[in-house]
């Protein structure tokens, strides 16, 4: 027996926003981040939604990106002292996965951060709230999404929280936040959404309820995330509709390896100035994990049928798996992305030397691919990587190699 989940509601198209104002309830906790919310403007038009729904808010502002486990424990004890009925969660996909874990907390105050992040392992939430998730980005989909990533950073690592239980109740997706996206962040967001489509095509867990989702999302960012990036409005809305999309798929179908090891090296290399934005992370390793994964008969046959869907061409599958890492390639460049770890700059553009040094690289590989092969991603990846392959995986990550194994 399979399981499909989703948000009961989602609410989609511009001014969607306002569904807050017919919330039923007494009081509402909104979560949101660094300011672009308040600037401008969406963040006091929820305020005055909820306060027209007849509920006393209280906030939890400043959320950072990648948010750590000592802000979700912060915010659950301001939850616990207000008590909210709705905890509401607009942004990106850092305010809204920091607090899907303070709603968790916060309905089990005993719950520690690794009770959270037994895989599918929850206990029953909305016995005190129900979650509502307003994204702000197109590209976590966290708004629909069974999941939630969250930075100890005292270890380094990036957890993914699993659960249909932190499934939102309600997701608005109303392009209108969209539009206020920087362009870098267009670009990060976009590649993290294809990657959450490809990867639930041809995860293990993939379903005839998932592959639809997945294919049409990537038909459409094929078509709208070069121009969204480059500043067409009605494709940046439309891109908003596609990284759902693709967020319903893969909170279903599940990931693969590209996630397991962004997760795993996004905080590793902190101490040398910078994260390795998780998008940007997905960008320059998906086109090798769809290397390492075809040599899958199954996962081959399956990137062929990615491939015959965007129309790239090739007289058989091999050919096609090779059009469609060139095809991604080809996007990072137009993003301005790097393709590797080593060319990959303190502020995520390409550069000459990177910020993480090889031989610190090399140094912390074989305890970033254990935790890669043991995270939770790892299990619906078509091919299982040994410790020496994952080892093998990501150096080529770092130096732009070919995967030949």
């Amino acid at each position: 027996m399979a399981r499909f989940t989703l948000p009961r509601d989602i609410y989609h198209g511009k001014g969607s926003l306002e569904t807050l104002k017919t919330l039923k309830g007494k009081r509402a906790t909104i979560c949101v981040g660094g300011g672009s919310m308040k600037r401008f403007g969406f963040l006091d038009k929820a305020i005055g939604y909820l306060k027209e729904a007849g509920m006393e808010v209280d906030l939890i502002e400043g959320i950072e990106s990648d948010p750590s486990v000592e802000t979700v424990m912060k915010g659950a004890a301001q939850m616990l002292e207000f008590q909210p009925d709705w905890i509401v969660a607009i942004g990106g996909g850092s305010p809204i996965d920091a607090a899907k874990a303070m709603w968790i907390k916060y309905e089990y105050p005993e719950c520690t951060f690794e009770d959270m992040c037994k895989v599918f392992g929850l206990p029953e939430l909305r016995h005190k709230a129900h979650f509502v998730a307003v994204s702000s980005t197109s590209g976590t989909a966290t708004e629909v999404t069974a999941f939630s990533i969250i930075t100890d950073y005292q270890k380094g690592i990036k957890f993914p929280i699993a659960d249909f239980e932190i499934t939102p109740d309600i997701a608005i997706v109303d392009p209108e936040l969209a539009e206020t996206m920087p362009k870098k962040l267009v670009a990060h967001t976009g590649m993290d959404a294809i990657t959450h489509a490809i990867e639930a095509y041809v995860s293990t867990a993939n379903c005839a309820y998932s592959d639809p989702l997945a294919i049409w999302a990537i038909k459409m960012i094929q078509k709208d995330l070069v121009g969204s990036y480059n500043g067409d409005m009605e494709m940046r809305d439309a891109m908003h509709d596609a990284q759902c999309l693709a967020g319903m798929a893969f909170s279903n179908a599940l990931l693969g390896i590209v996630h397991s090891m962004a997760h795993k090296t996004g905080a590793a290399f902190q101490d040398y100035g910078a994260h390795i934005i998780h998008g940007a992370a997905n960008a320059m390793y998906l086109p090798k994990v769809i290397a390492f994964n075809a040599k899958d008969p199954t996962a081959l046959k399956r990137y062929g049928e990615i491939a015959d869907y965007m129309g790239l061409g090739g007289k058989d599958d091999k050919e096609k798996v090779s059009l469609l890492i060139s095809f991604l390639r080809d996007m990072n460049d137009k993003l301005n992305i790097p393709h590797c770890i080593k060319n990959y700059g303190p502020d995520s553009y390409p550069c000459e030397q990177g910020f993480v040094p090889e031989s610190v690289f090399l140094e912390r590989l074989p305890e970033i691919a254990k935790n890669a092969i043991g995270d939770a991603c790892t299990g619906s990846n078509p091919r299982q990587p040994s410790q020496k392959e994952m080892e093998e995986l990501l150096k080529c990550c770092y130096y732009d190699l070919d995967v030949d194994f």
